[in-house]
This record gives structure tokens, C-alpha cells and sequence, in this order.
């Protein structure tokens, strides 16, 4: 016989012939022993009564499993359907308990990587949106421009401006790519931060030496108060970048003849680096936004930018244990405060 393939209902009934066949086989074993009828009476009542007993708990059993099972099964596809969640019983003793909170781990565990597949493609949905944006001007400049120096005659002097101005618009596109390449990179663990005790004098120095052409374009007056000796726990390289992309903020949107302050604190925990500029300032309200990938205010739209920067540069800090503060008033300016921690 095959244990794994009999049924409750043919274990029931094989074990209630058991039993009555083991009645019977001591009934006659006694009767002919003893020749007394009185006693094979009492066996064969004692019997009935086990065998009642039996059937009685095995139709229990049957029921409390039965029951079980259709409760397993809504339960299951409840789950499935993302419904409802497993309620655990008061028997914690019980084997159904034990079931019952496999079966909540269970249904946690499929709710997180449900909310995480949401997460992933609404992000997904997000980016395709923000990088059909971005590419969208571009690419219809690169093809008017194309178009115009196919079908017409153009002078010398005008494809000259033309080819520059499809220059331009490539660069746009390329600073985009690699802006979004970067941020990939950094969003799927590809780039991982490598923190090092080192001087943060030389990382602000090599942020700022790429603005200061720009700056003195501008007439714009950059002071650095930076202790050369102060060693700080980061990433050379990408905070370098994030601060490059906040300096870089700061020179479009400070007006000729303007300033920007560059000051380094040193706290017990943390570093603070300051950024102030006298640029057009953020309004209170579009203050929480900035940090947003592509986002850009309208009052800013004709100044060079695709919006990544401030972006990029909170996920660098955030990733070293950091953060960013910002403060700042329309007309007067902003600060941008960094905060690294020292270790």
C-alpha cells in the first residue's frame, strides 16, 4: 500500500476495519479460552465503544481539516489577489498557527515586492517622460536646422552660425546623456561612493576651477575661506561633482558683477560647506522642488540648463551620509549649505 497516495477518507475506513477486525479476532480468541459468553459480551461492547469513539474523532478530524483547507485556500487566494492579510489565531500552540504566520511573512513579503515593482515603473514611467522632454527641443532644432541648409541656399556666413548652433544643440545632447548616465550609474549601485580621510581643500579646488572661467565672463566676484588642512571622510571625485554642479548653479543665475561666498565649517560631526550667491534667488515655495530630476522654474528657461544638477548633487551627498540645506530669497540670493559627515 502507498502511504503518500491514501486518501483521509480511505484511512478512515481502513482503520475502522482494523479495529473491528481485531474485535472480532479477540472475541473469538476469548470465547474459546473461557467458554464464557458473559465475557465476550463486555469485550464486544468495550469494542463497539472504542470503535464509536474512533469514527466519532476521525469524522472530527476529517471536519477540522476540511475546514482548514477551504480557509487555506481563501486565504490563498486572497493573497494572490493582494486582498487581504492572513489573521493570525489566538492558539499559538497550534499547527494552524504555525501555518497561519508562514502565511503572513508570506503575504509581507509579496506586498514589499509588489510595492517595489510600483515604485520601479512608476520611476521608470517617470524618467522615460522626463529624457522624451529633454530630447524633444533638441532634436527639433537639429532637424530645422538640418532641413534649412538642405532645401535653401544659404550664405557662407549664415551655415557658419547655422553649424554652430547645431553644435550647441548636440552638446546639449550629449551633456544630457552623460548627465543621465551618471545618474543610472549612481541609482543601480554601478558607481559605489569610495570614502577616504583626504583634504577637502583639494576637492573644492577642483570644483572650482570649473567655473572660474565662466565666472570672470560674468564679473563675478568668488571668495574662498576653505582651511587647507582640514580632512574630511568623502569621495573626491563625486563630491567634487556635486559641488562643481552647485557653484556651476550659482554662476547662471548670479548677474553680472555679482558674488559668490564659498565658506568650509568645521562641526563635531558634520562638515559644513556654504554656497551663497546674489542671483535671482527661489521662491519659498519652488525651494522643495529644486532637487527634482529635470526641474526647472520658468523665469529660467533661456539660461543654458537641463535641471540635473542640484539632482545629481543630493544624490552624491546623500549617498556619503550626507545632506543639503537651502536658503534664499527672490532678489537677494541663495545658500546652499552641505553638510558631510567627518567619518
Amino acid at each position: 500500500m502507498n502511504v503518500r497516495k491514501l486518501s483521509v477518507n480511505k484511512a478512515c475506513i481502513f482503520l475502522a476495519v482494523l479495529l473491528l477486525a481485531a474485535m472480532v479476532t479477540v472475541s473469538v480468541a476469548l470465547y474459546a479460552l473461557t467458554q464464557d459468553i458473559t465475557a465476550v459480551w463486555y469485550v464486544l461492547l468495550f469494542g463497539i465503544f472504542v470503535l464509536f469513539c474512533s469514527i466519532c474523532f476521525m469524522v472530527l478530524v476529517r471536519r477540522k481539516l476540511a475546514m482548514f483547507s477551504d480557509a487555506f485556500c481563501s486565504l490563498m487566494d486572497d493573497m494572490l489577489s493582494g486582498n487581504m492579510q492572513p489573521k493570525q489565531t489566538v492558539e499559538e500552540e497550534s499547527l494552524f498557527y504555525k501555518i497561519e504566520y508562514r502565511l503572513n511573512r508570506l503575504y509581507e513579503v509579496m506586498q514589499e515586492n509588489k510595492n517595489n515593482i510600483a515604485k520601479e515603473q512608476a520611476d521608470l514611467q517617470e524618467l522615460i517622460s522626463d529624457i522624451s522632454h529633454q530630447v524633444k527641443t533638441p532634436i527639433a532644432n537639429l532637424k530645422m536646422i538640418n532641413s534649412t541648409l538642405i532645401d535653401q541656399e544659404v550664405p557662407v556666413q549664415k551655415q557658419k552660425e547655422f553649424l554652430a548652433a547645431q553644435t550647441s544643440q548636440l552638446d546639449k545632447l550629449d551633456f544630457l546623456m552623460q548627465a543621465m548616465i551618471k545618474t543610472s550609474r549612481l541609482e543601480t549601485g554601478v558607481i559605489s561612493l569610495e570614502k577616504k580621510s583626504q583634504p577637502l581643500y583639494d576637492t573644492l579646488a577642483a570644483a572650482l576651477g570649473g567655473i572660474l572661467l565662466n565666472a570672470e565672463k560674468k564679473q563675478i566676484n568668488v571668495q574662498v575661506d576653505c582651511p587647507e588642512n582640514l580632512v574630511v571622510s568623502h569621495d573626491r571625485k563625486w563630491t567634487s561633482e556635486a559641488l562643481f554642479n552647485i557653484l556651476d548653479n550659482a554662476v547662471k543665475y548670479t548677474p553680472e558683477g555679482g558674488q559668490i561666498r564659498v565658506s568650509v565649517e568645521s562641526w563635531e560631526m558634520y562638515v559644513k560647506i556654504d554656497i551663497a550667491d546674489t542671483g535671482i534667488g527661489i521662491s519659498e515655495q519652488h525651494q522643495g522642488a529644486i532637487f527634482k530630476r529635470f526641474y526647472r522654474e520658468d523665469i529660467v528657461h533661456d539660461v543654458d540648463g537641463i535641471g540635473i544638477g542640484l539632482y545629481l548633487a543630493r544624490e552624491i551627498v546623500t549617498l556619503q551620509g550626507g545632506y543639503i540645506r537651502v536658503t534664499s530669497e527672490v532678489g537677494r540670493g541663495s545658500t546652499f549649505s552641505v553638510f558631510l559627515p567627518r567619518q
